[in-house]
């Protein structure tokens, strides 16, 4: 392969293929199969809980081992085995099992894939973020494309054959993986670093790691309920569809041309832009509902809608970014896999199963209305927890 980078855009784009085949349509084949939306909630819900823990076990082995390359083979070879398992069962606890080691398997991915291109792209003033970007778009493209076409296929033959479909792309990912090229970090330690929670326990890094958690637990009311608003305001499955593409498009091109101005401001500056954004991004999202938008053309609320959606170029991918280049900073050498994993597991583990649980109860109670509020109130405090990280700050 004539450039490492391709090498890892076919990982992303794969890894970022599975999570958009999975994510959305497994629930639909729960559903098939006789489960009750409380059960199919609780598997779903597995995901979460495994990224409380499972990250940072292969973050830990990576650090420990050294051979992140070889890791992440491991980590997608038994994805797919999980993928494969999936084929031969359909009752509540053997379809729970299984799903869960998919899970533990594929939560290792990310935080080893991250830590050895961090390490790749590593330049004098942190990670190149035009090459990076560069790579990691083809994420969202896998996602994307992915989402639409498997939505395609699985009305056309059938939700039975969900689980060959999930099989197939991990064997996709397990290929992707192979063609990895080994790094200088597969035979050679870096010198002894210091504990990790000496470095957790450093103010910049607490609150850091604090503004990521509210970030993302602002977003968990998008990732999980955000569909099932659109619906209760009445809008039709295209809207939500198009609506859902609007916020990848974007992601897509910020990725894309980020090199062009993401150096305009410091990782510290977009975690505060970013913070403040998602405020007015869920404000927005809230004012959207018929409860609360003034007498009117209903343009109105489609078109706060729209320019929320628009706003997951700020909110996410120039969170990602942002986040990845002090992750890098905090975390570098021999603690680059945990600091990784300590990404996933303190920003999409703890928050996801914050989010899922508090936001449903917060529906039943207030309505979609509040927990929107309540997201753009996360926002706020993702925005003072920047602040204190940037008091902080060594850029």
């Amino acid at each position: 392969m004539k450039s490492p980078l391709a090498a890892y855009g076919a990982l992303s784009g794969t890894y970022f293929a599975a999570v958009g085949l999975f994510n959305p349509y497994a629930p639909l084949w729960f559903q098939s199969l006789g489960f009750s939306t409380l059960l199919i909630g609780g598997i779903a819900s597995l995901q979460s809980w495994t990224r409380v823990f499972a990250p940072y076990a292969w973050g830990w082995l990576g650090d420990h081992r050294g051979r992140r390359v070889g890791l992440i083979r491991l980590a997608c070879a038994g994805a797919l085995l999980s993928a494969l398992g999936l084929l031969g069962v359909r009752e509540a606890v053997p379809v729970a099992v299984v799903t869960a080691l998919l899970f533990l398997a594929n939560g290792g991915v990310v935080p080893l894939y991250e830590a050895t291109l961090a390490q790749l792209l590593n330049t004098a003033t942190g990670v190149d973020p035009k090459r990076y970007g560069r790579v990691r778009v083809w994420g969202s493209v896998g996602f994307i494309v992915s989402v639409t076409s498997f939505g395609a296929l699985l009305e056309r033959v059938g939700i039975a054959v969900f689980p060959a479909f999930v099989a197939a792309v991990n064997a996709l990912l397990l290929l992707a993986a192979l063609r990895l090229p080994a790094t200088q970090d597969e035979v050679q330690h870096d010198e002894a670093a210091p504990p990790v929670l000496q470095l957790l326990r450093q103010p910049k890094v607490a609150w850091f790691f604090g503004s990521v958690f509210f970030t993302v637990l602002a977003h968990t009311s998008l990732y999980s309920f955000f569909s099932l608003y659109l619906v209760h305001l009445g809008y039709g499955k295209a809207t939500v569809g198009a609506l859902w593409a609007v916020s990848v498009a974007v992601e897509i091109a910020f990725f894309w041309m980020q090199g062009s101005w993401f150096h305009r401001l410091s990782a510290h500056g977009w975690l505060k832009l970013v913070a403040a954004v998602t405020v007015l991004r869920f404000v927005a999202v809230a004012l959207a509902g018929q409860d609360l938008l003034p007498a009117g053309p209903a343009a109105l609320g489609l078109a706060l809608l729209v320019l929320s959606q628009l706003a997951h170029a700020v909110t996410f991918a120039g969170h990602h970014s942002a986040c990845i280049q002090l992750v890098q900073r905090y975390f570098p050498g021999r603690l680059r896999g945990r600091g990784q994993a300590l990404y996933t597991t303190l920003g999409y583990g703890f928050s996801g199963v914050l989010g899922g649980v508090g936001g449903g109860w917060l529906i039943e109670r207030l309505g979609y209305t509040a927990l929107f509020l309540a997201a753009a109130g996360a926002g706020g405090l993702a925005w003072w927890c920047a602040v204190r990280a940037a008091a902080g700050k060594d850029d």
